[in-house]
């Protein structure tokens, strides 16, 4: 289904609109006291206009009923990351209704997991990913993807991989080419990555979900709870609710016109607000959260780790720690060898520290390919003995 009317929606209400909440928007509301407002998605309206008012079990049962007849399975149907095997220890996926956390330290690669699992669902036939990035451009994040395609996962070919200077290098050297043999323009963007052999296939591939992957730079100062969730809204609309929601990062959502006593209370306001929009609108969202000052100074991160108030384990319905392996290994354990050690340096352990529909404290490991933006989703449960006296069986 064509995104066009949201769009549309979107050239109509730019800037302002788009980011800025409306001026009848009362100061004192929180999102979460406002869900009955919620736009919903088309195809499933009737079952959100329902979705608070009381309901024996039997309509619930009914309505269950009618939708499995209709063939919409999408309550039954988790959407797969891509990333094997944490996709088995979540329960095959992201599910609608759903809030993850993923938590890191910087440059352990929370942007890259995140952007690729978002390709990943946009891969998917009328699955579309809405990635909201504090801290990047659409360009810079068109420009990891392109260098990701470049090894494409999860084949993850280095031999045929482009790096980001050697993208840039390509576009500045064929812009030149082609200014000095008298073009008007000097060549366009596409044309150049298209022309490249070094970049045509990662064009190709990107092209496949180009359609599909919605990008918007937000803003730390005006990108609110509420804009997200209008935004949101409107694809939903476009999209028949088939919108897996990307939020990188959750501390720097603004939260105006309300005000925060300290970035406690503003976490909780925000993680709040993005599980009621899950709850509300019907869809899976994946929250990026930073890790405190004594986070970054601990031996091993953990959930309790991360910036801002309780809210964050109680709101979530997964939360995903990430830790170097290398830095993480236990030097106690008999087996362990500083040489052999190395080769973890690029190794990241995700940890599952809490699940609500399944096992919890569950560790797996994924190679990462920084220069690459990549990591290969083909990971597995680690095998060695990690610090906090815990030993992963295989």
């Amino acid at each position: 289904m064509s995104t066009r009317r949201f769009h549309d929606d979107m050239a109509d209400n730019s800037a302002q609109s788009a980011n800025m909440p409306p001026a009848n928007y009362p100061g004192g509301e929180r999102p979460a006291d406002s869900r009955q407002r919620a736009r919903s998605p088309r195809g499933s309206s009737s079952r959100n206009n329902a979705a608070h008012m009381p309901r024996t079990l039997a309509q619930v049962m009914t309505e269950a009923n009618d939708m499995v007849v209709r063939g919409d399975l999408t309550e039954y149907v988790p959407l797969p990351t891509g990333f094997d095997p944490l996709d088995g220890m979540i329960g095959g996926g992201l599910r609608k209704t759903e809030l993850v956390l993923l938590g890191g330290a910087q440059g352990i690669g929370k942007t890259i997991a995140t952007l690729q699992i978002a390709r990943n669902v946009a891969m998917r036939s009328g699955q579309y990913a809405f990635f909201l990035s504090y801290e990047h451009t659409e360009t810079h994040l068109m420009n990891r993807l392109l260098c990701l395609e470049s090894i494409n996962p999860p084949e993850v070919d280095l031999k045929g991989g482009i790096r980001l200077k050697d993208l840039y290098d390509v576009i500045i050297a064929e812009r030149a080419k082609s200014t000095l043999r008298g073009g008007s323009s000097g060549g366009s963007l596409q044309t150049i990555l298209r022309e490249n052999a070094k970049t045509a296939m990662a064009l190709a591939r990107m092209n496949r979900y180009a359609d599909r992957l919605i990008l918007v730079k937000a803003s730390p100062a005006v990108t609110t709870l509420r804009a997200i969730r209008e935004m949101t809204a409107r694809l939903c609309d476009a999209t028949g609710g088939n919108v897996t929601v990307f939020v990188d990062y959750l501390q720097k959502v603004a939260i105006h016109p309300e005000r925060a006593a300290d970035e406690g209370e503003k976490v909780t306001i925000v993680v709040e607000g993005l599980k009621d929009t899950a709850l509300a609108l019907g869809v899976p969202v994946w929250a990026i959260v930073a890790a405190d000052r004594e986070g970054l100074k601990a031996n091993r991160l953990h959930l309790y780790h991360l910036r801002g108030s309780s809210a964050l384990d109680y709101e979530c319905d997964i939360a995903i720690i990430m830790n170097n392996k290398y830095h993480i290994l236990s030097k106690e354990h008999v087996a362990f060898n500083p040489y052999q050690a190395r080769q973890f340096r690029d190794w990241v352990v995700f940890t599952i520290e809490k699940n609500r529909a399944g096992r919890a404290m569950q560790d797996m490991e994924f190679q990462l390919h920084a220069p690459y933006f990549s990591f290969d989703p083909r990971g597995q449960r680690v095998q060695q003995q990690l610090i906090d006296d815990k030993i992963i069986e295989s």
